[in-house]
């Protein structure tokens, strides 16, 4: 008997584990490759690091997912590269062979040439992100509390949201509800609702995807708010303690990065073609060209979709393409004719602004406000995986509109710092930001997953 088709998914991510449960009835066998055991839901992150939900509540682990497949292997291992001649996935644990390839390695922070802003400015796209980013903003009031200059306690309640995307603006609107709501009965030297969070853009207004009246109103939703909006301001430089656009210099006690991201390095592992964020540049079946068994999916791949413009990278969209490459994938191994190109169907676009605000545009339809938020909720709850996680976060929400609180207020310290250096790097007993930093920073350059 000759062997079933070895199908090998780099990425547990949207794309990815959409790419593996297309293939439940498929004759082969699939090994799922990804460097952390669990799948993060990222349109969340933003309420891990601003103390509403728990990393629990927006992630879970990727064998579980899969555990009812039994024609797939789950291997936690670092891919390092692709000898793509010999058919071959290489890992920290050994290589993989493969008849079938499904690239899905996301994308990350990308700081336009600027790689050493990333210790101040950390982005948000790991639980290991959203995490640091809380610890940030909570050990700024904690200093806050005890600092006895006043330009220094108002510097360490100023918080600068790089990016006005949607998810600069999740932050920054979120920064602001968990300032003025839930921080605000527990200090006693320092006025949490006095602090200041400033939103800075580059171009000329918020939600750029968005139509201008939905942009506007973002924009009066957020200073209605205390958020200072900032826009056609490039930012020039940042550092631990403040952020400069041109000659102004805004003093921050925490800087958030949400301007820009870059894809992984799969189209140096294939040596492929690129577009100018890395994203490697597909055919209409999403496979790589001169290499028809190989596909990059979600943030990986450039697809073509409205004149001028790609498939945005966004979670529906990768789940499209992993459930398409799937299901062509699938065919293949039964002998059956190919799919139809890929085509990507666009529901809507979504952001929310704070507590009882948001935008959503759909095909035919706009919603701003309460309505919007009240569907942006119902959206996102619908979209994770498991009834308990579904209640879970949807009673944090309730729990959080009820009372104002904010339940995951855990400040932790970053692997690699003792207690006894936390203790000398101030009277606080918290780490500096330049001590968190950089014992945050890995030992070895990142591979992707």
């Amino acid at each position: 008997m000759s062997r079933p088709t070895q199908v090998v998914i780099v990425g547990g991510g949207f794309g990815g584990l959409e790419a593996a449960k297309a293939l439940h009835d498929a004759p082969v066998e699939v090994t799922l490759i990804d460097r952390q055991n669990h799948h993060c839901f990222q349109p969340l992150l933003y309420q891990v690091a601003t103390a509403t939900l728990s990393p629990a509540d927006v992630a879970w682990p990727i064998r579980g997912i899969l555990s009812r497949q039994k024609n797939v292997r789950v291997v936690m291992a670092n891919v390092t590269g692709i000898d793509a001649d010999a058919r071959l996935v290489r890992t920290n644990s050994g290589d993989f062979p493969y008849d079938h390839l499904v690239l899905a390695t996301g994308a990350t922070h990308a700081y336009f040439g600027h790689d050493e802003w990333a210790p101040s400015a950390p982005g948000l796209k790991r639980i290991e992100d959203a995490t640091e980013i809380r610890r940030r903003i909570l050990t700024a009031f904690e200093r806050a509390e005890l600092a006895t200059d006043a330009a220094e306690r108002e510097r360490l309640t100023t918080f600068v949201v790089v990016g006005g995307g949607p998810t600069g603006v999740e932050m920054a609107g979120a920064i602001s509800d968990m300032a003025h709501e839930a921080l605000a009965p527990d200090f006693r030297n320092v006025e949490p609702a006095a602090s200041r969070v400033l939103l800075v853009e580059a171009g000329p207004r918020l939600l750029a995807a968005f139509p201008e009246a939905l942009s506007a109103y973002t924009r009066q939703a957020l200073e209605r708010r205390g958020v200072q909006v900032l826009l056609g301001a490039p930012v020039t430089r940042i550092a631990e303690d403040h952020v400069m656009l041109g000659e102004r210099r805004l003093p921050a006690g925490a800087v958030i990065w949400a301007a820009g991201v870059a894809a992984s390095a799969a189209a140096d592992w294939l040596g492929a073609e690129r577009d100018r964020a890395g994203r490697v540049i597909v055919g209409p079946d999403l496979s790589v060209p001169g290499r028809p068994e190989v596909f990059a999916i979600g943030d990986t791949a450039a697809v073509p979709w409205e004149p001028g413009r790609t498939v945005p990278g966004v979670a529906p969209a990768a789940k499209q393409m992993g459930a398409y490459v799937g299901r062509l994938i699938g065919d293949r191994a039964r002998g059956e004719a190919g799919s139809a190109p890929f085509r990507y169907r666009h529901a809507g676009d979504l952001a929310t602004i704070g507590r009882k605000a948001a935008v959503v545009r759909l095909r035919r339809l706009t919603l701003k406000g309460y309505a919007a938020w009240l569907f942006w909720g119902v959206v996102h709850v619908y979209f994770l995986i498991g009834l308990r996680n579904r209640i879970a976060v949807a009673f944090s929400w309730a729990w959080d509109y009820l009372t104002f609180g904010r339940r995951a207020r855990l400040i932790t310290e970053p692997a690699g710092v003792r207690p006894a250096e936390a203790e000398r790097e101030g009277s606080s007993g918290v780490p500096s930001a330049p001590a968190a930093a950089k014992a945050a920073q890995p030992d070895a350059a990142p591979v992707w997953r």
